[in-house]
């Protein structure tokens, strides 16, 4: 019997949990299931080839018609964010399970009493949840009250194949592509440009650091204000690329990964990245531990200060061949798409089969 899976994510924009989302829809379709990805609404970016149900993520058509689409599945995935609410009132009485991906750290998006008591009333009704580390699932257990047999850990993953080592010609072109310097040291940012993952302290430490440039690839609602910031702090040496629908270039073009993010899960950006063999400097949130073992694999900045930032930049670019070895082991053993989809394609058999 085909497992006939039906994915939900918040938009059509190309952020992280929507990226992921599609690209294990295509693992899981390569282990024999077969997989649909729907978004509840278009996202102002866009970019995901992917159908948008309504106009608003908890409009009632957009409830409506995911009802309709759940009617055919065997089972529902839901990633992230607005997809819970979603899934809990539109598959109430269908008897379509849903196993729900939290993608973020539950400790920041759940902080108040209200908010825990609404996801804690909402997550009894999925079938199964699946955190992205093992302490995630402990805080799901303990805060949430979700039964130890309906929640499990199964990371982020990204393709080896997609994201590997990049030869010097190819970073030679793609710096020549987005008008870089041959020679200079480039930092790279791939995400939304949000308050969450202020790349204001970004813009701030490569002001900081002498001779760093920095590729800004994504958008959002903080982009004029953080183009305007750029130009008083680092004139000249910031470039903004918008929403990109391919990041592999931006990762050729750099010497450095950097998320400088408040809050964060387990990042795909800093998984691609280790894939590709480059050093990553983080800031210490959430559960990125998992991915870098601080001076071995990458470089932990815990204090959000764009000179603490600048000085672990410059670390990072003279000890770069070390740490993105040491990097790439790791994200190879832990969170190849490949074994990470076999670990989803367990859970949806047993929560989905009949």
């Amino acid at each position: 019997m085909t497992l006939d899976v039906l994915q939900v994510v918040t938009s059509t924009d190309r952020r992280g949990a929507e990226v992921f989302a599609v690209e294990l829809g295509r693992a899981l379709d390569g282990l024999g299931l077969r997989v649909r990805t729907v978004a509840l609404a278009p996202g102002p970016s866009g970019g995901l080839d992917v159908t948008a149900l309504g106009p608003r993520p908890l409009a009632f058509s957009t409830l409506r018609r995911l009802r309709g689409a759940a009617g055919d599945a065997s089972i529902v995935v839901a990633h992230g964010s607005r997809t819970l609410p979603a899934c809990a009132l539109a598959l109430a009485g269908t008897g379509v399970p849903f196993v729900y991906r939290n993608i973020g750290d539950p400790t920041y998006w759940a902080g108040s009493w209200s908010r825990q008591t609404r996801v804690r009333w909402m997550l009894r009704r999925v079938a199964a949840v699946v955190a992205v580390a093992p302490a995630a699932a402990t805080i799901l257990r303990e805060r949430f009250g979700v039964s130890p047999e309906r929640v499990t850990a199964i990371p982020t993953g990204a393709s080896a194949s997609t994201f590997a080592p990049v030869p010097l010609s190819a970073r030679a072109r793609a710096r020549a592509d987005f008008g870089l310097p041959a020679d200079a040291p480039v930092v790279v940012v791939l995400g939304a440009l949000s308050v969450e993952k202020d790349v204001g302290l970004a813009i701030d430490a490569i002001g900081a650091s002498a001779g760093f440039y920095l590729l800004v690839a994504g958008d959002g609602s903080e982009r004029m204000a953080l183009e305007a910031r750029a130009e008083t702090t680092a004139p000249g040496r910031v470039h903004f690329l918008g929403s990109v629908d391919d990041p592999v270039p931006v990762y050729a073009a750099g010497d450095v990964v950097l998320l400088t993010s408040r809050t964060e899960a387990l990042p795909a950006v800093l998984i691609e990245a280790g894939l590709q063999g480059l050093p990553v400097v983080t800031t210490d949130v959430g559960f990125v531990r998992e991915i870098v073992v601080d001076g071995e694999t990458g470089l932990l900045v815990s204090r959000r200060d764009s000179r603490a930032v600048a000085t672990a930049l410059e670390r990072a670019r003279r000890e770069g061949a070390a740490l993105g070895a040491a990097g790439r082991a790791r994200c190879l053993s832990r969170f190849e798409l490949r074994a990470v989809a076999e670990q989803w394609a367990s859970v949806l058999r047993e929560r989905g089969e009949p």
